[in-house]
């Protein structure tokens, strides 16, 4: 009797062990990263056969990643969904997030996102999946340990330093605080210093944004009150009538912005190929097409001096003045384009991009002659 509670014993040992318990007899929760042959790729599941609204809630990261974590929805996966092949389970494991916990999505184990947290594995939902739309980023799994700072590592939240990890057993977090990857396994949280990171490529030679289709029927249009933004004056103290001529000139910067959702690398040589929209008579017209080159994020900076001539009569013992006035409207316009995207290694990549034109435009510069006024304490004339 006592020979089988001792084999019982062991049998519920072997069917509970942990990981690297069934692999190398450890006792600890703690194992050092192997390579995983045939895993190491990233596949992105295509699943979705119907046209299904996914709500996306947050962007990766603002390095200008096309990455987007989409709230799952009990249906059909995204369209390409981020995943991978998990040898050791012999799963396809799809990453996903509860909150700012990222863990793994496996259909099998039912609709949760099953992430690690204060020593046990939790399910999740609703829950979030990384999606690569149009698997438009080339992602890699990056070697690290204990916590190690690694370039272009996508993390779950804005200002949160968790990141999408895995190492030979399937998906988990990596808290760089804590200097670990969690793994969830079997209702507990195990912790690992050598791991992987999920990654972007950072070899992005150039970007291209073409083919761009203002949608004007949802521009907006916003009149500024005028300005003035020079002056000049004339004094007569002479008892006979002064003509003075002058030239008001003004440089300034104007931005035109094509922001999107995406945004763009930074860093990276970025142009774009489009019409200019401006206002004309009050509508909206577009110019021929232009090639710009971006200044900073999505935005081209240039300068324009305005300049206009005014003459001044001034009788005597009067000043005169004349201002420089300036109108100023802001326009803003939903806009359809492709996004091209050329790596070190010669592959273009492109995907279609949705964003708001916008700028600040000068509709009209005037000179303005305003009354004179008679001089203080001015001698008469006889």
């Amino acid at each position: 009797m006592k020979l089988l509670l001792l084999l019982l014993r062991i049998l519920v040992a072997l069917f509970s062990a942990a990981p690297q318990d069934l692999d190398k007899r450890k006792e600890q929760r703690h194992v050092s990263l192997q390579s995983i042959e045939g895993s190491s790729e990233i596949a992105a599941e295509a699943s979705m056969t119907q046209q299904k609204s996914f709500e996306s809630s947050s962007i990766v990261s603002d390095d200008g990643t096309i990455l987007e974590w989409v709230t799952w929805n009990n249906s059909s996966l995204p369209n390409d969904t981020v995943s991978i092949y998990n040898d050791y389970v012999g799963s396809t494991d799809y990453i996903c997030k509860y909150k700012c916990q990222a863990g793994f999505y496996r259909p099998s184990l039912g609709p949760y996102c099953n992430y690690p947290l204060k020593k046990k594995e939790l399910p999740g939902y609703p829950f979030e999946v990384l999606v690569n739309k149009n698997n438009f980023e080339t992602l890699e799994w990056k070697d690290s340990s204990s916590g190690s700072p690694i370039q272009n590592a996508v993390r779950t939240c804005p200002g949160e330093e968790i990141y999408v990890g895995k190492n030979k057993y399937g998906l988990g977090k990596v808290v760089t605080q804590d200097k670990v990857f969690y793994l969830p396994w079997k209702g507990s949280e195990y912790w690992y210093n050598s791991y992987q990171v999920l990654t972007t490529n950072e070899n992005t030679v150039s970007q291209q944004i073409e083919n761009v289709v203002y949608n004007t029927d949802k521009s907006k249009i916003v009149h500024y009150p005028p300005e003035i933004i020079r002056k000049t004056a004339i004094t007569n103290c002479e008892c006979t009538p002064v003509v003075k001529t002058d030239s008001l000139s003004k440089t300034y910067q104007v931005e035109q912005r094509w922001d999107n959702t995406y945004s763009v690398k930074f860093g990276v040589k970025t142009s774009i190929k489009t019409g200019i929209p401006f206002i004309a008579e009050g509508e909206i017209e577009i110019s021929t097409d232009v090639t710009l080159q971006f200044s900073r994020g999505g935005s081209v900076v240039e300068s324009i001096t305005d300049t206009v001539s005014v003459e001044l009569s001034a009788p005597p013992n009067r000043t005169c003045t004349a201002t420089m006035m300036r109108y100023k409207q802001k326009l803003d316009i939903p806009y359809t384009a492709q996004l091209s995207r050329k790596y070190g290694t010669g592959e273009v990549r492109t995907v279609i991009i949705t964003g708001t034109y916008n700028s600040v435009q000068v509709g009209e510069v005037r000179a303005v002659v305003h009354r004179c006024k008679p001089v203080t304490d001015a001698k008469l004339c006889s």
